[in-house]
């Protein structure tokens, strides 16, 4: 194996989408991901990532897709997804959902999700440089990381404001790539298979 072939991984990983409009790069990412990834993505999303990104455009890319959907709660609730996934990726993450979390608030199948979690969960947050620099914000993100999940620190770059019709520096959402060796160095080993 060459250094330019990046060896494959494997493991159950749960990704959660919340609603900020980079929810509609999410199909960019799994595909990034199913070229060195294995094992299986599930997607749980939030209402409003649900309406940026309809979940049924998802679940052509993802293994399933939860919505939490009250009709389905016996067989998709918070402790089964966290017992059945062996990482979580928050992407993108919102400001709502860092705060939800950071604070113990469960108001979502995500976010209850998160916090029946017993494995390594990552956020990769998405907003703008205002919301991002904001004490409250700041306050959440440290209290997170004090808690023992991963913040990953969104990047400065450019970035197409609908409002203003042009482009703004901005936080961006990571490059596909870069979230592909997020989620291989966090993923946890897994032991080979007994007979």
């Amino acid at each position: 194996m060459t250094s330019e072939t990046p060896s494959t991984f494997d493991g159950r990983l749960l990704i959660g989408a919340t609603g900020s409009a980079a929810v509609a790069l999410l199909p960019a990412y799994i595909n990034a991901l199913r070229a060195t990834f294995t094992g299986t993505i599930t997607v749980v999303m939030t209402h409003t990532a649900g309406v940026f990104l309809p979940p049924h455009t998802v679940s052509l890319f993802a293994d399933r897709v939860v919505t939490g959907a009250r009709d389905a709660w016996q067989q998709e609730n918070p402790g089964t997804l966290a017992a059945d996934h062996d990482l979580m990726a928050i992407l993108p993450s919102s400001a709502h959902t860092l705060s939800a979390v950071a604070t113990g608030a469960a108001p979502n199948m995500l976010t209850a999700t998160v916090a029946a979690a017993e494995v390594p969960v990552v956020f990769f947050p998405v907003m703008t440089g205002a919301m991002w620099a904001k004490p409250a914000v700041r306050r959440n993100v440290d209290q997170l990381r004090l808690d023992g999940h991963h913040v990953i620190d969104p990047q400065v770059g450019q970035r197409y404001d609908v409002a203003l019709g042009g482009f703004v520096e901005s936080p961006v959402p990571p490059a596909p790539p870069a979230v592909v060796e997020v989620v291989r160095e966090f993923m946890p080993r897994r032991g080979p298979v007994a007979d």
